[in-house]
């Protein structure tokens, strides 16, 4: 069952490769409201995400053997649910789009205690040149991977995208 808005349940974005945890909520992640802080939502979905660049082979090697790799252009993060303290949490995350220079990526952080979706991170990275800090296209190795990676999820639904954001292309 998909929630209000087209906002996947807990079993659908469960359901996507995860990247990160399941992980336990240390006492140290609470603010002052009592629940975690925003720094590690963003923190734990955006390892999620790195993982994914990862498994397509934009690491350390990649960075240093060609000079080239992702700069973050965007990001927006939701919040949906509350995670407190000793509650065990999941990210699971998938590539939404890509251009020929940039990638449009979702992760979803769940709480597996409480079986709810807690928040998404949505992001677009640019392909860049190290050297210059310019954005350049993608090798076609990489096209490939960020395709293969495209090919990994099947969803019978879109991603819950903000629509503020994404892969736009210029007139």
């Amino acid at each position: 069952m998909t929630s209000p808005a087209g906002i996947p349940s807990y079993v659908q974005a469960a359901s996507l490769p995860r990247e990160c945890g399941p992980v336990a909520i240390p006492s140290d992640y609470e603010d002052e409201n009592g629940h975690m802080n925003i720094r590690h939502y963003l923190d734990l979905e955006a390892q999620a995400i790195a993982a994914v660049f990862d498994r397509m082979g934009i690491t350390d090697d990649y960075r240093a053997s060609r000079g080239q790799g992702f700069f973050t252009a965007e990001h927006h993060i939701r919040y949906y649910a509350e995670v407190h303290v000793g509650d065990r949490v999941s990210v699971h995350a998938r590539i939404v789009e890509r251009s020929g220079k940039v990638v449009h990526a979702m992760a979803f952080l769940v709480d597996d205690t409480t079986e709810r979706l807690a928040s998404t991170l949505e992001v677009t990275a640019t392909h860049v040149d190290l050297t210059s800090r310019r954005v350049v296209p993608f090798a076609d190795d990489v096209a490939d991977a960020v395709d293969r990676e495209l090919a990994r999820i099947d969803v019978d639904r879109p991603a819950p995208v903000c629509g503020a954001m994404g892969i736009r292309t210029r007139a």
